[in-house]
């Protein structure tokens, strides 16, 4: 297993990720891994749920001007 070393951590955060550590019965190394862990999952979701959407803008109707709007056409129909 690695080990990652993390320097300047401002005060309060590390008060902070303390006092979570012990909310959650975890040392605090065990605390910061389940949050990167989870940190880590979110970000990969993001970039799926991105590229989804990517896909749907890229499949989604423009109108090339050539087309006929809902109006022309509804005229056009009664007009028969």
């Amino acid at each position: 297993m690695n080990t990652l070393h993390v320097r300047s951590v401002p005060d309060d955060l590390y008060q902070q990720l303390q006092q979570l550590a012990q909310a959650r019965n975890r040392s605090l190394s065990a605390q910061v891994i389940s949050m990167l862990a989870q940190a880590v999952e979110d970000e990969e979701r993001r970039q799926k749920q991105e590229k989804v959407l990517a896909s749907i803008r890229r499949r989604r109707f423009t109108s090339s001007g050539k087309s006929s709007t809902s109006l022309k056409m509804l005229r056009e129909d009664r007009d028969r």
